[in-house]
């Protein structure tokens, strides 16, 4: 499987387990990823993050930075980024800016970063409490997908991923829906055939999109459905009591929410989505009106000419994006049910 983003072609290849890594590179892992996959990586050559969003600030870009420089880095090396979605996106931020973009490889770790954050080139740190406002696209050159990794996951960091599954699964997948639908059991019980099927339709789907759009200039911004909200939510909260996952879940029960009130979402199938994403566990309820995330959605990089856009489901596989007033944010907000 490969895919072309941006001139830039990434091979994606599936693997039977952690191997030993390419020496060459500069491996960037946080304290967890480390301690699991990092033993035969030279110390050296190996920079280790703290785990969680914490690390996703300029500090972690400039000590990879400062690593690859103190090496020796050329321009054709690479990083290579070890971990989940904050991994990927601090490494893939440090490799578009060393020497103005050298190579990049991703070994994604968990759920969420194997089937959103290490495909498509975006790279990302926050920045003064804003969720991921400084960043760049740069897409990977390789890769490397171990399922089998995710039998270590904690549990709520692997709920974490479904949400971002099923998130892909109703932009462009509505079969893939009906699987996480009719198979929860065996997808919560982690069974490796079916997380490896859910995790290549998962970057089928978004790798399609990406190689039409790199650069978020039209149909790639549907990608983003439940992150207006979503991001949101975790500036609000200064990124703690939810994982990114648990808030872009809500974030698609606000979208449909506002999409039911705009007319744009089917009834149905928002009560379809709402029980589907509580079925697997995700919180619903809302913890803060429009006083409280208004400021972080002002910034939210989907805002054209002043106007705040929300990608919205219309139904399985049909999403779409829709302007929307402080009135009817609110309502989304302040909404109990899905129609």
């Amino acid at each position: 499987m490969d895919f072309t983003i941006g001139g830039v072609r990434t091979e994606v290849r599936f693997v039977e387990r952690m191997a030993t890594l390419d020496p060459a590179s500069v491996a960037v892992f946080d304290a967890t990823t480390h301690r699991l996959f990092g033993g035969g990586f030279p110390p050296d050559r190996s920079v280790v993050l703290p785990a969680g969003e914490r690390s996703k600030r300029w500090r972690s870009v400039e000590a990879i930075l400062s690593r690859a420089a103190v090496l020796g880095l050329g321009r054709d090396g690479r990083l290579l980024g070890v971990g989940g979605g904050v991994v990927c996106d601090v490494t893939g931020l440090a490799a578009s800016l060393y020497m103005r973009g050298c190579g990049l490889a991703l070994c994604p770790t968990t759920l969420l970063a194997m089937v959103d954050a290490s495909l498509g080139g975006k790279t990302g740190i926050d920045f003064r409490g804003w969720k991921n406002l400084v960043g760049t696209f740069h897409p990977a050159v390789l890769l490397l997908v171990c399922p089998a990794a995710l039998a270590t996951l904690p549990d709520r960091e692997f709920r974490s991923g479904l949400a971002e599954a099923i998130k892909t699964a109703v932009i462009g997948d509505p079969s893939l829906l009906d699987l996480l639908e009719a198979r929860r059991g065996l997808v919560l019980a982690r069974d490796p055939v079916l997380l490896a099927e859910v995790v290549q339709r998962c970057l089928r789907v978004k790798g399609g999109i990406c190689e039409a759009d790199p650069r978020e200039e039209g149909r790639r911004i549907l990608l983003n459905l439940g992150h207006t909200f979503g991001h949101a939510l975790e500036s609000w909260t200064g990124f703690r009591g939810w994982t990114h996952g648990e808030a872009v879940a809500w974030g698609m029960g606000r979208a449909a929410a506002l999409g039911l009130a705009l007319g744009a979402t089917d009834p149905a199938f928002a009560r379809r989505l709402a029980a589907l994403l509580a079925a697997y566990g995700f919180r619903l309820e809302t913890p803060a009106g429009l006083a409280d995330l208004g400021p972080a959605l002002r910034l939210d990089k989907k805002r054209r000419a002043g106007t705040l856009q929300f990608v919205v489901p219309r139904r399985a596989g049909d999403v779409t994006v829709v302007e929307a007033a402080d009135g009817d944010i609110a309502g989304a907000l302040g909404a109990r049910g899905m129609g």
